[in-house]
């Protein structure tokens, strides 16, 4: 049995989120489901670094799975994109060690916010950024974006239905890309909580908007409490980007 890592991009648009759901179109059920003819009607899992929620995108997304198949790498990658849906690519099939897990050996995420800054709809853009309309101070956004930088715990800035327990994350990098009408929002970390970029989005939107000013952003994360933060920002302007593993990963 050899165990295969996968780099897969896909349109958020069209799905309920990653992970597989009753009665509900997901970007792993639809990998399986090919995996599953592939392997003449047996089931084969699919563990992903992460999940995305409905209408997020993913540019690189990872993956593994197991298969007795003894198929190279480059023909998985063809046979794959023959079965697959028009907004799920596969970029590239890896073989590796059976140790590796797409999710735990992630040691950190790069995840990009698009947003689309005209009072004009783009209708080509609807699913693929933010349209944000109004006047944005982006030296008070960079000036709060500073704040999150380093290792904090980040209740404030995660759903309150998250189940899960350790809220500390660090964030390396957060950069801010200007091209056009297009401001995208680079976030680079460790690791991310459910819907922590959005509401990283939405506070910083705050900010540039005049609604909150950047020297509030500490006492924010102090008080571990997410009403405090800014609104989640769309799901249609979020993009995984990349999932960084060691080298020999």
């Amino acid at each position: 049995m050899q165990r295969y890592k996968c780099i897969i991009s896909y349109d958020g648009s069209g799905f309920s989120g990653y992970q597989v759901q009753p009665n509900k179109r997901t970007v792993q059920k639809e990998l399986e489901a090919v995996l599953a003819k592939m392997h003449k009607g047996d089931s084969v899992k699919v563990t992903g670094s992460g999940r995305t929620d409905a209408g997020v995108h993913a540019k690189g997304q990872v993956i593994h799975f197991e298969s007795p198949l003894l198929i190279p790498e480059e023909k998985w990658e063809v046979a794959l994109n023959s079965m697959l849906p028009e907004d799920i690519s596969v970029l590239a099939v890896i073989k590796v060690d059976a140790s590796f897990h797409a999710r735990f050996d992630a040691f950190g995420k790069e995840y990009r916010y698009v947003l689309y800054l005209s009072s004009i709809r783009d209708p080509f853009q609807r699913n693929y950024a933010c349209r944000y309309p109004y006047p944005l101070n982006l030296g008070l956004m960079k000036e709060a974006s500073k704040y999150f930088l380093g290792t904090h715990d980040f209740t404030s800035f995660c759903a309150a239905k998250t189940e899960v327990k350790e809220k500390i994350r660090t964030i390396e990098t957060i950069d801010f890309i200007m091209e056009d009408n297009y401001l995208t929002l680079r976030f680079v970390g460790n690791g991310f909580l459910y819907n922590m970029v959005r509401i990283l989005v939405g506070t910083l939107l705050a900010v540039g908007s005049g609604d909150m000013k950047p020297e509030e952003i500490p006492g924010i994360l102090e008080k571990r409490d997410r009403r405090f933060a800014g609104k989640t920002a769309p799901a249609n302007g979020l993009y995984l980007w990349e999932v960084h593993y060691e080298e020999n990963n």
